[in-house]
């Protein structure tokens, strides 16, 4: 086997800001340690986390990822890889091992590491562009479908269902035998209901309120859009109902933090549930997610597949914040 290189190509930023910030360099290979694996990274695919730590907004955010500069350098949380050096305490994986994961960054580059507890393998007929857009998009819609106890027979609204997280969503309550009422962008209405939805409206027509959704007509509606109404969220689900909150718009400095905080407390007591999601990643979750893609059962929505030299584009097409479903980045063969 030929040694490691100690320097790589990677996309890096040393500010906060746009996509501009972002710039293809030579970095150090990173190194290893007693319970991480080193990967080389095949495909990566862009979240809305990357947008949010490349501009270090809501400021609040900056707090856990560096104050005055990312903390991590390289955007990129998805990634489907295979093993190059595993820590001497790692005993799961071995070098060779093909693998999928949601890494704490570092992704867009030709080599990560990551703790081996955020890694699964990825079965040989699982493609690898299909493996790297699952893990932060497919593990938020699982987790959301699971926290509202989505299951046969209930009438399910998904708020912004054209996304990333949306489009895996609509399909896992689908899965799940729930008649799925969808909101997206009128041009999006025709795919969200290939994934399996039964009625989908325009969000720039129709929001909760409009006569069209009713009130108290759904058991579990999952908010992935964030802008609506706490109040005007609540009133669509029957007693008894969940409400689950996937993100939320803000200010600049805590972002949907206030939002969220306000559900809590608006759910006390209350027979409509507002339940704030903090989505993590996990192992159970992404072997799930896995298993489900490998049968068949589960594809994600690709808008776009870039090369690694056009991950400027890539990202600044993310940014944007219109993307239908996800944005794989390939990074090496």
């Amino acid at each position: 086997m030929n040694p490691l290189p100690t320097t790589m190509s990677a996309w890096c930023q040393e500010r906060y800001g746009g996509p501009e910030v972002v710039v293809q360099a030579q970095i150090d290979v990173p190194q290893v340690g007693r319970d991480d694996v080193l990967v080389r990274t095949h495909a990566t695919s862009l979240n809305a986390g990357d947008i949010y730590v490349m501009r270090g907004e809501p400021l609040v955010l900056r707090v856990a990822f560096g104050l005055r500069r990312p903390k991590q350098r390289v955007r990129g949380m998805d990634a489907a890889a295979t093993v190059v050096a595993v820590g001497e305490r790692v005993t799961q994986f071995k070098v060779g091992d093909e693998v999928v994961g949601e890494l704490a960054g570092g992704a867009l580059a030709e080599y990560a590491v990551s703790t081996a507890s955020r890694l699964v393998h990825r079965p040989s007929e699982l493609d690898v562009t299909v493996a790297a857009a699952l893990p932060v998009a497919g593990g938020t819609a699982l987790q959301a479908v699971d926290r509202a106890g989505v299951a046969t027979g209930q009438r399910v609204l998904v708020i912004g269902a054209s996304g990333g997280v949306g489009t895996f969503a609509v399909q896992l309550c689908a899965q799940r035998g729930a008649e799925v009422w969808a909101l997206c962008g009128e041009r999006n209405r025709p795919l969200v209901e290939s994934l399996g939805a039964a009625a989908t409206f325009d969000y720039k027509k129709v929001q909760p309120g409009a006569t069209e959704l009713g009130e108290a007509e759904f058991d579990v509606v999952i908010d992935i859009a964030g802008t609506a109404r706490l109040r005007a969220l609540q009133r669509l689900v029957r007693e008894g109902g969940k409400v689950v909150l996937v993100s939320g718009q803000g200010g600049r400095v805590l972002g949907p933090l206030a939002r969220l905080t306000a559900a809590s407390i608006i759910s006390v007591g209350s027979k409509r549930k507002l339940l704030p999601l903090a989505a993590t990643g996990n192992q159970d979750t992404l072997n799930s997610l896995v298993a489900l893609a490998t049968a068949g059962s589960l594809a994600p929505v690709i808008e776009h597949v870039s090369s690694f030299d056009e991950a400027d584009a890539a990202l600044a097409r993310a940014a944007d914040g219109h993307v239908v479903g996800k944005i794989v980045v390939t990074v090496t063969g």
